[in-house]
């Protein structure tokens, strides 16, 4: 897999994320139940646990978007996906991971293994820009 096509499982990942909060939100707008600023920010709602838990597992997502993308681009514009290629899927993996368990739970293991999923995201993300700021004969495949 490349960095490009993790890139956007990566999106495809985010979109079924907010589909598990908001898939149950529209038909009780459209059928008159619920007002459609019920769910302001704020509001307590009567959102089952997992559904609280999508919101927060898809607001997770949003937190290395930025710069997963960022770094998966530079290296493509500079032509050096070489770099990024061979971890990408990881950064993809640990990331649906980190939201299945965050899916899954919010009790003290679900909280440390989310919170190592996420290392191991930056570690890989910083060690991709680490690796493109360097010379490109220095970068090893």
């Amino acid at each position: 897999m490349t960095g490009i096509e993790a890139l956007l499982y990566y999106v495809l990942w985010m979109i079924v994320l907010v589909l598990l909060y908001v898939g149950h939100r529209i038909p009780l707008v459209l059928i008159g139940k619920k007002q459609a600023n019920y769910w302001t920010r704020g509001n307590t709602t009567d959102d089952m646990g997992w559904q609280v838990r999508a919101m927060h597992a898809h607001a997770n997502t949003v937190e290395n978007i930025g710069i997963f993308a960022a770094v998966v681009l530079v290296a493509a514009a500079l032509d050096r996906s070489a770099v990024v290629d061979p971890l990408a899927c990881w950064v993809l993996y640990a990331r649906i991971g980190q939201s299945v368990v965050h899916l899954l739970g919010t009790g003290f293991i679900h909280v440390l293994i989310r919170a190592t999923l996420f290392v191991v995201q930056l570690g890989i993300i910083a060690y991709w820009a680490w690796m493109l700021l360097q010379p490109a004969t220095a970068t090893v495949s």
